[in-house]
């Protein structure tokens, strides 16, 4: 299997640069972290929205189903957080990315069952504070991301090189508008030791999401997606109904209780799961536009790192 050696494949011990974002519905399952980690890159399984006995069932799944390393991510503001990091400590996964959160909380508990953990952030500040807490690496979230961009809006070309100089001995895997092999090229130039693709692998045949939302992935252009919901947590969707009444309550300085109660009758789960692509939160990113086709997980992982070589190639004609 082709290897890409950088800090972030030598901490987790993976062939290839390429970490699956942890993607609710999309990866609440075993069958698209299984099909990337197979294929050399690091498969997250998204633990946000799972009831303990399927998270239960998805963490056998990926045990019994690779001898890759894997991983699992936690947003840790979740209900039921500390039930579900009593689960993982007794499974043990590989990885941990954390979210929505500070890392002391579960750190050393993960630390002692010898659980490598990644902590995401998205401005310098938070990465030096995660640093300093001892997390082995930092997943940067640029404002391109789809679901949850930084509330600044920085972008992942800066805000990327910004926390690699800030904290240049850490392991740094950088997300927000990737979709190929030229954007991880452009990431670990900045100075990254790999990528995190989300949108990307929304459009593969293991996702577990409506086809229609996949089909809105590939149809949408790179300026199709919208940012709503300040002040009530930040998401990049692609622009329908719900996007725009948002913008209408925002722009016309409505209070908060009004775009709340517009903000929460919409959800992520309408989308994934009953394809309302009308009213449901469509989260993607803008790399949406650079994505054209749905293929299975492992021929994303092949292309991207096949597109990489063509990029590095370019660069030394």
């Amino acid at each position: 299997m082709r290897r890409i050696r950088t800090p972030v494949t030598a901490l987790l011990d993976i062939d290839l640069p390429i970490v699956q974002a942890g993607m609710s519905w999309a990866s609440s399952c075993s069958a698209l972290p299984l099909a990337v980690s197979n294929a050399g890159g690091l498969g997250v399984l998204a633990a946000g929205p799972m009831r303990l006995p399927d998270l239960t069932r998805a963490l056998d799944e990926m045990a019994d189903g690779t001898e890759s390393p894997w991983a699992v991510n936690l947003p840790l503001y979740r209900a039921g957080a500390e039930e579900v990091i009593e689960l993982l400590l007794a499974r043990r996964p590989p990885v941990l990315i954390a979210s929505q959160g500070g890392p002391r909380r579960y750190l050393a508990r993960f630390h002692d069952v010898g659980t490598t953990c990644l902590h995401v952030v998205a401005s310098t500040e938070h990465a030096k504070k995660a640093v300093d807490a001892g997390v082995d690496g930092l997943v940067v979230v640029g404002a391109e991301a789809g679901g949850h961009p930084p509330p600044g809006l920085v972008t992942t070309l800066v805000l990327t090189r910004a926390v690699a100089t800030a904290v240049p001995d850490t392991p740094i895997v950088a997300a927000g508008g990737l979709a190929d092999g030229a954007g991880l090229a452009a990431m670990l130039a900045l100075g990254a030791g790999a990528a995190q693709f989300g949108t990307r692998f929304l459009a593969s045949t293991e996702a577990t999401v409506h086809p229609d939302y996949k089909a809105a992935v590939v149809a949408a252009g790179i300026g199709s997606t919208r940012t709503v919901g300040r002040d009530l947590g930040l998401i990049r969707a692609l622009a329908n109904d719900f996007t725009d009444r948002m913008a209408e309550l925002e722009n016309s300085a409505a209070d908060l209780e009004r775009r709340r109660d517009t903000f929460t009758a919409s959800s992520l789960r309408d989308a994934a799961l009953d394809g309302d692509l009308t009213n449901g939160k469509v989260e993607a990113g803008q790399s949406a536009g650079l994505v054209t086709d749905v293929l299975p997980a492992a021929d994303i992982v092949r292309r991207i790192a096949e597109e990489y070589d063509a990029a590095v190639a370019r660069l030394h004609p």
